[in-house]
């Protein structure tokens, strides 16, 4: 139980339930956020601010969950519009040095006006959790985070069927074979590619930073930290162990035996993919150069593409075309030259 994170959570109750119900009149669940935490940590502080009197059901769901009901009476003729926003950070930051073994507290609300909130505690060394409703979340609020949970997202949330206006019926078009299905707009594709070079790209760094191995559960991290709405769910993968070996399979990476069972160790490939691709590099130079005596470094990488459309060297872990050739020049496969007079590099196979 020591090892485990100690979280607290706080919920800007009536941002989170008008949120979800201007998202297609979605109910607000808490089981969901509940069960998310239950896999980060042990929650030990649950605390819900509203005026609660417009929430009467909520009430009884809620207390079912065991969370403490703060009451913010919102008539009392002066506007008290942000005095359960005011409680809430208050009392956050009163934990967080009252009780220094809670090292995780999770802000439930999608209002910009938490983010001082959110960078306090961080400075506090805590790590801070947001959970939001994706359309009414400010985008001033997950970049703030550790990580960032859209409570669209979460399982177990039933999102509501797309409401479609009823019109007089009228014989229906012809369909037509140009047409192409455009995927919905309620979910945007996420490209599966973009993700192999974003793994690739943040292994390289951390094999060029710490001199060190990589494993699972420091790409993860890091992973967050470049983007805290990050998930494998959203790429269709069950846990990111799932998603690890299937960029394993696919050349992305490459997974050994880590320093705990179920955190493996994470590296680029160091053969395979990178050498056909010096092989691919020094054919296209050879090709170019004939009757010349080099091939400018501008270009190059069309005339790469043009060779193999599916060529990225983002993929193999470079973060520009010119790294991969200084890469391919340490290699061997290819001579790189600074030309002064042609204010480029210079190629030759």
């Amino acid at each position: 139980m020591d090892q485990e994170d100690r979280i607290a959570l706080f919920l800007d109750y009536e941002n989170l339930a008008l949120g979800a119900r201007d998202r297609g009149g979605m109910t607000f669940d808490f089981r969901p956020i509940a069960d998310a935490l239950a896999e980060r940590g042990r929650v030990v502080v649950r605390r819900a601010y509203a005026d609660w009197s417009f929430f009467d059901e909520d009430r009884r769901m809620l207390t079912r969950s065991h969370v403490e009901l703060i009451e913010m009476p919102q008539r009392m003729g002066a506007s008290r519009k942000n005095a359960a926003d005011i409680k809430m950070a208050v009392d956050a930051v009163e934990l967080a040095f009252e009780r220094g073994y809670i090292s995780t507290f999770v802000i439930c609300t999608g209002d910009s006006d938490f983010t001082p909130l959110v960078h306090k505690l961080r400075e506090l060394n805590k790590r801070v959790i947001g959970v939001g409703v994706e359309k009414s979340t400010s985008a001033l609020l997950p970049p703030a985070c550790d990580e960032f949970l859209y409570y669209d997202r979460l399982e177990g949330v039933d999102l509501p069927a797309a409401r479609v206006r009823r019109a007089r019926p009228a014989r229906p078009p012809e369909p037509d074979p140009r047409q192409v299905e455009e995927p919905s707009a309620e979910e945007p594709a996420r490209d599966v590619d973009t993700l192999s070079v974003l793994v690739a790209q943040t292994v390289a760094g951390l094999q060029g930073s710490s001199g060190g191995a990589v494993t699972a559960s420091t790409l993860k991290r890091t992973l967050l930290r470049k983007d805290p709405t990050f998930s494998e769910s959203d790429y269709g993968f069950r846990t990111f162990g799932e998603l690890l070996r299937h960029l394993a399979e696919h050349n992305v990476i490459d997974l050994g035996e880590g320093p705990a069972k179920g955190d493996p160790e994470v590296s680029l490939p160091e053969h395979g993919d990178r050498e056909v691709a010096f092989a691919l590099l020094r054919s296209v130079v050879a090709d170019l150069t004939s009757g010349k005596s080099a091939v400018a470094l501008s270009g190059l990488k069309n005339q790469v593409r043009r060779a193999r459309p599916d060529f990225s060297e983002k993929k193999l872990g470079y973060r520009s075309f010119l790294q991969f050739c200084k890469a391919a020049a340490t290699n061997g496969s290819v001579r790189l030259e600074w030309s002064p007079e042609a204010d480029d590099y210079l190629v030759t196979a």
